[in-house]
């Protein structure tokens, strides 16, 4: 079962994506936790190049391809084995993100950004996407407030983190069967039990044995 989050910037991805990894892993699940970009050796180095913030000259287009690299190689590496083996894929970000950030954020072709990322990603779309949502200026303060490093894309203006936002809703309205949306703004273990309740669920109307314990 392969489970993708998505969401902007301070919205708690990594943090919920942890701790639900734990919860399943207890209930017996096996359990694959990975991030994009990275999740592989390859995909590491994309990462420290797509977040220097002192790549400031790179391109979108630049951008685009750099994630789409990355993205086709967690894909064949890491995602494929693993639901082959039956196992549940928790991942920090996947496809989702490209048209959020390069299409309704950066402008680039919709269109375009699809073509490739059905061809990075040899058609596989998760079972479920959670879109863990929160105000932009409220996201990026909690990062901020946290001490996380600040990557090259959380140093943007705030009108295209909301241009971001304002996308995944979009691409939540054009396939509400996949996404659920989860108020971030919220107590982390509230959070968290929700992710319980709708992974569990979720899990239950897969065929008998595509994920095992």
């Amino acid at each position: 079962m392969f489970i993708t989050f998505e969401g902007p910037e301070g919205s708690g991805k990594t943090s919920q994506i942890v701790l639900l990894a734990a919860y399943l892993r207890e209930q017996g699940y096996k359990v694959v936790q990975t991030r994009e970009p990275g999740g592989t050796s390859i995909g590491d180095q994309i990462r420290s190049v797509l977040h220097d913030v002192n790549n400031r000259e790179m391109q979108s287009v630049t951008e685009l391809l750099l994630y789409s690299a990355s993205r086709a190689q967690l894909v064949r590496e890491l995602v494929q084995p693993a639901l082959a083996e039956g196992k549940i894929i928790l991942c920090d970000r996947y496809a989702d993100s490209t048209l959020a950030y390069q299409g309704y954020g950066r402008g680039l072709d919709l269109q375009e950004l699809k073509m490739l990322t059905e061809f990075a990603t040899g058609g596989l779309k998760p079972h479920l996407t959670v879109l863990l949502d929160i105000d932009v200026e409220r996201g990026l303060a909690r990062r901020q407030i946290g001490g996380d490093e600040m990557n090259r894309l959380d140093l943007e203006a705030v009108s295209f983190h909301q241009k971001v936002r304002s996308g995944y809703h979009t691409l939540v309205a054009a396939e509400p069967e996949r996404w659920v949306i989860v108020d971030a703004d919220r107590p982390v273990e509230i959070i968290q039990q929700d992710l319980h309740e709708l992974v569990i669920k979720k899990v239950a109307t897969l065929p008998s044995g595509s994920v095992i314990k």
